[in-house]
């Protein structure tokens, strides 16, 4: 940093020495054109006159209310301006005590509004300037009287332009400020709806297969001393729900990886085209499903596409942990309009209770398990609402009338959808 850096901040952090400074100025300028006559015979000449003793005392009271412009400068402005008019009034010749008065309009203009720099200003020249004209020894257009018009009032626009700037800048600052805060809050935001669907799709993948392999695990346990075939059969159905455990979290918490890592997924999100291998792993694991499907027509986005399969899934799941042995499911996918209705009935014990899944009425959640948890605590239900309602969408479960649990689900195919499929 350079001596003159250093110095000048030195005097932001010190005010009141940079004052005092620009009075010593103020007042070495004011004794300096005392000793001028403008009016000499060859034009101005330099120790043509001398200040008289009353010049010099207002001169250093000016200079010296000065040091205090910041602190007061309405009472700094009033103070200098007395002092010029006792100048005005009695000073013969007169010395330049108007420019403390000058120096202390500027700063009222550039600290305070417009109206009051209008009306300041706008009162000081007209004092000083009808004082120096009709009451000096001086003629009234004499061009020292000019001069102080001239001066004050460029005073007061400098002040302004400063005040304006100062302002401006200002404005600009705390903008780029507001701006930067935005762009935080919406990183922040966007990061924590990711963590949200991430936590999501590892909820789906983790109870989906992990609920298959605690049912066929359980299954070549019970068979395997009788039946070892059957046994064989269920752990042949184990090792394939692990491996697709595996690829799909594989696939997940590649998401999170950075750009030049590794490894990074290549597969496409699961979606409808995989419906029949999803209802095959449940009929495998003993839970008959039936699929009917009529949404024929153009593709579905990939946001639209990966939330009815997640939603399918994570109600199966639930049937098969929750709605007993006997319990059957059946799927439907329906195209109505610009909807796509996904439909996931069961046959479980009916009057509400079905364990895992009793709560409120229909589309609503209870408190514990209806969430899809034996237990309570799960997040099952409220992570299918979250990923339809998220498609501006909407989400049912509840129990049926009559025994069972429905699940129903309407996503939009337009509107928003296209613009969440890259995100998902």
């Amino acid at each position: 940093m350079s001596t003159i850096e250093r110095t000048r901040d030195w005097l932001r952090a010190h005010p009141l020495a940079l004052d005092a400074a620009l009075a010593a100025g103020v007042l070495v300028s004011m004794v300096a054109g005392s000793f001028v006559d403008p009016h000499g015979e060859n034009g101005a000449s330099w120790g043509a006159r001398t200040p008289g003793a009353l010049g010099l005392t207002l001169m250093v009271l000016g200079a010296a209310a000065l040091v205090f412009r910041r602190r007061a400068p309405m009472t700094v402005l009033a103070a200098t301006v007395a002092l010029s008019l006792v100048e005005l009034v009695t000073g013969d010749p007169r010395a330049p005590v108007a420019m403390s008065a000058v120096v202390a309009l500027y700063t009222v203009a550039s600290t305070t509004d417009r109206p009051t720099t209008w009306r300041v200003g706008l009162v000081t020249m007209t004092v000083l300037t009808a004082v120096a004209m009709l009451a000096g020894p001086m003629p009234w257009y004499a061009q020292e009287n000019l001069g102080v018009f001239a001066w004050t009032g460029m005073a007061a626009a400098a002040g302004d332009a400063v005040r304006s700037r100062r302002a401006f800048v200002h404005a600009i600052r705390e903008r780029a400020e507001r701006a930067e805060r935005t762009r935080e809050e919406e990183a922040r935001r966007r990061v924590a709806e990711e963590r949200l669907r991430i936590a999501r799709d590892l909820h789906d993948v983790v109870a989906h297969h992990i609920a298959l392999v605690n049912v066929q695990a359980g299954v070549a346990a019970h068979v395997m001393d009788k039946r070892p075939d059957q046994a064989k059969e269920a752990l042949a159905h184990v090792r394939e729900a692990s491996r697709s455990a595996l690829n799909e979290l594989r696939a997940t918490v590649g998401l999170l990886r950075q750009s030049g890592d590794p490894e990074a997924p290549t597969e496409p999100a699961p979606g409808l085209a995989r419906l029949d291998e999803l209802a095959d792993t449940f009929r495998n694991a003993g839970l008959p499903v039936e699929v009917a499907r009529s949404d024929q027509g153009p593709s579905l986005p990939a946001a639209v596409d990966l939330a009815a399969y997640r939603v399918i899934q994570e109600a199966l799941t639930n049937v098969r942990k929750h709605a007993g042995r006997d319990a059957k499911a059946e799927v439907s996918v329906v195209r109505v309009g610009p909807n796509v209705e996904v439909t996931v009935l069961d046959g479980g014990p009916g009057g509400g209770a079905e364990p895992g899944r009793d709560g409120g009425p229909a589309g609503e959640e209870g408190p514990g398990p209806q969430d899809g948890t034996a237990e309570g605590g799960g997040h099952g239900l409220l992570g299918m609402r979250e990923r339809v309602t998220a498609l501006g969408g909407s989400c049912t479960a509840g129990p049926r009338y009559g025994g069972g649990f429905r699940v129903h689900a309407i996503l939009p195919v337009k509107n928003r959808t296209t613009a969440l499929g890259d995100s998902v």
